[in-house]
């Protein structure tokens, strides 16, 4: 809808010219012979961006029109620009700012002059109303968010109901992982330009406008920064983890036998009262970020340690080899990779689950036997993909694991 704007004159010639004036601006005119009559307009419209009002007028005047229109709160946020012929002395000005004014115009009225200020307002306008639009928008979901938790609240039927339809999204949820990777390129280019644009230029209203509109234009200023600079730190923290992730700065030559002994070294409580017995083999120094690699061995000792048969003592036994692998653009080209085999002598899995062990919060046992939120595996598969490598697995149920992680040789 074109911007609406109340034309006020008790002169039709006056109506006409400025209509005339601003017609081909592309705005929506409703026009008023009287100061009551604009009244009675404003009592079932009040979207209007300006009101253009002369001050002479029979009855009530244009100051007088302007202190009622204001006393009504929904017609407050309405700049009015006051068209008068007699040039005021400053008692009667300050009246007219007083009374609600926010500009005035002299007859002869400038074309050029009335198209510019009128523009200003209009714009001003629009953002106002991008922005309540905004505020509603965000008010909507906040409440549809809370009805949702107190519906999730009202029994425990309808918490164990969404438990189950959970477990049956749980598929979705990798998809969803490979989406954080996009966000944190979207956070770091297409919103921190914009949402630089919205502190300033809301830091301009607030220097140039606080305290000289009224409270509730001040407020909607004050809600403008603070929800721009929380989103400035959510934004600052999204891409702090993102570096974490994917810099490849920490990537350096780490001899993988000083890395799991130590990490042996750090699970020596747990792996004493499992009696369990870890062998070694010689592994090669590789180039790794050593962090994310000690992450990936005490969760795969981890897994065999929790996942050993009653009675037997754990047995686990890492090795590695080099092999070729064709290359992921599936080119004749093969690439060398070493692949690191964690195997060991627990309960095992059926082999038709090896894909899904990896996927975020999927388990196979749900009993209280093994504790675990089903992320470690999950965990076990993103770092390998961060060293372009890859993860999978081989088992049979009772006749235990092996868990091969395949990364390249050369890289980074």
């Amino acid at each position: 809808m074109p911007p609406k704007i109340l034309l006020v004159d008790d002169r039709e010639d006056n109506l006409m010219s400025i209509e005339a004036i601003l017609g081909t601006d592309g705005y929506s005119f409703v026009k008023a012979n009287s100061g009551r009559q604009a009244l009675k307009i404003l009592l079932t419209e009040f979207d209007f961006a300006l009101i253009l009002m002369d001050v002479k007028m029979p009855n009530l005047n244009g100051f007088e029109t302007a202190e009622l229109i204001y006393e009504r709160e929904k017609l407050k946020h309405i700049p009015i620009i006051f068209i008068t012929a007699n040039n005021f002395g400053d008692e009667n000005i300050f009246k007219g700012y007083r009374s609600g004014a926010v500009d005035y115009i002299y007859k002869p009225i400038n074309p050029e002059l009335l198209r510019a200020k009128v523009s200003v307002f209009v714009d001003l306008y629009k953002k106002n109303h991008k922005l309540l639009q905004q505020e509603q928008t965000l008010k909507n979901v906040n409440k549809s968010l809370e009805s949702e938790i107190n519906e999730r609240k009202v029994s425990e039927e309808k918490v164990n109901e969404l438990n189950h339809k959970l477990l049956q999204n749980i598929e979705r949820l990798e998809s969803a992982n490979k989406e954080l990777d996009r966000f944190a390129f979207m956070a770091s280019h297409d919103l921190q330009e914009p949402l630089r644009k919205i502190i300033t230029f809301s830091d301009r209203l607030s220097s140039k406008y606080t305290g000289k509109l009224d409270e509730e234009a001040d407020m909607y200023i004050n809600r403008i920064q603070s929800a721009a600079e929380r989103m400035r730190a959510l934004i600052k923290d999204i891409l702090a983890l993102s570096k974490i992730v994917a810099n490849k700065d920490s990537f350096i030559e780490t001899n993988l036998n000083t890395l799991v002994n130590e990490v042996i070294s750090e699970m020596d409580m747990g792996i004493k009262e499992k009696e369990a017995k870890i062998l070694v083999e010689k592994l090669p120094s590789l180039v790794i970020n050593p962090v994310l690699m000690r992450s990936l061995f005490q969760n795969l000792i981890s897994n065999s340690l929790k996942y050993s048969k009653k009675n037997i003592k754990p047995i686990i036994r890492i090795s590695s080899e080099i092999s070729f692998e064709r290359s992921k653009d599936e080119k004749d080209v093969k690439e060398k990779y070493c692949r690191i085999h964690v195997t060991d002598n627990g309960i095992g899995f059926d082999q038709k689950d090896s894909e899904q062990i990896f996927s975020i919060f999927k388990r196979l046992h749900f009993n209280n036997e093994f504790e675990g939120t089903g992320i470690g595996l999950a965990i076990c598969k993103k770092i390998t993909e961060q060293h372009n490598g890859f993860i999978s697995a081989r088992s049979k149920v009772d006749e235990g694991s092996t868990f091969i992680v395949s990364l390249p040789v050369q890289s980074f």
